[in-house]
């Protein structure tokens, strides 16, 4: 990439430049500790990162710092590896079927890297990150499943194996007579347990992180649940990433609604199990 004048040094500047900074830095991004070589964060001069990092002054001072004295980068954590990757190799390697190519976009677009978001932003594809995902969310609306897949540009990586739990409560109400009359109530929620990382890179922004906010993407969960309603497209989705259902149990439990009457309130609990293999 052709830098611009303002960002050429010459020997002697840049040798002050490289005594400011470490030479392994040390970052802490949204939450999440990277460990990187100085030439990684300045090998693209006109980026953000190195703007910053190859400033002619002794700047690591004026950075914010962590409780550990790490410099503090106030962005997504968890999508700053690709960014890392882009700066160590100029090409940026993403699983199948990945959900958050908006989001890693205006990343890319937030550390100034153009190539970077030209990589994610395929000729064939010119609406707003938030039309990639249209779902029926807690309002009730109806959408489409449609969702961004990687551009052949961007060449998929091995994908890690792991466990996902699909599980769900469901109940109705039954009269003793008949089981025509009997009156079901809507599934209150699809919870998702297992590995932060693979339930992200599967479910992407449909997956609601509210009930367990601080989870690192390496540690595991089973407080997450989705804002859509259908089994079905959770399964879709698990299917689409190369997970296969590998077992499955359900409980049931009966309870009368009160003493005057024989109705019975069925209540029942149901979990997926799904796994996918490591590819080689």
């Amino acid at each position: 990439m052709a830098l611009s004048g303002n960002c050429r040094t010459n020997p002697k500047e840049q040798g002050l430049v490289q005594n400011s900074f470490p030479d392994v830095v040390e970052l802490n991004v949204g939450g999440q500790v990277y460990y990187t070589r100085h030439s990684t964060l300045v090998s693209t001069p006109n980026s953000l990162l190195g703007k910053i990092f190859s400033a002619k002054k002794d700047a690591s001072n004026d950075f914010a710092r962590d409780p550990k004295g790490r410099y503090f980068i106030d962005r997504d954590g968890f999508l700053f590896r690709y960014v890392l990757d882009y700066l160590r190799d100029k090409q940026v390697v993403l699983p199948d079927h990945f959900p958050e190519t908006g989001r890693l976009r205006k990343e890319a677009e937030y550390f100034q890297l153009p190539d970077l978001v030209k990589l994610l932003t395929p000729e064939d594809i010119k609406h707003s990150p938030d039309d990639y995902f249209h779902s029926d969310y807690e309002d009730g609306s109806q959408g489409s499943d449609h969702r961004v897949c990687p551009p052949p540009s961007l060449v998929p990586a091995d994908r890690k194996s792991g466990f996902i739990t699909v599980g769900y409560r469901g109940s109705c109400t039954m009269g003793r007579e008949s089981q025509t009359d009997a009156k079901f109530r809507r599934v209150p929620r699809i919870l998702i347990c297992g590995r932060v990382a693979l339930a992200k890179e599967v479910f992407g922004e449909t997956l609601n992180e509210s009930r367990d906010p601080d989870r690192t993407p390496d540690r595991y969960t089973s407080r997450f649940y989705l804002k859509f309603k259908h089994l079905e497209r959770a399964f879709d989705m698990l299917s689409e990433c190369g997970f296969q259902m590998v077992a499955c149990n359900s409980s049931v439990t009966a309870s009368f609604v009160n003493q005057h009457t024989e109705d019975k309130i069925w209540s029942s609990y149901t979990e997926y199990v799904f796994y996918r293999k490591r590819h080689f």
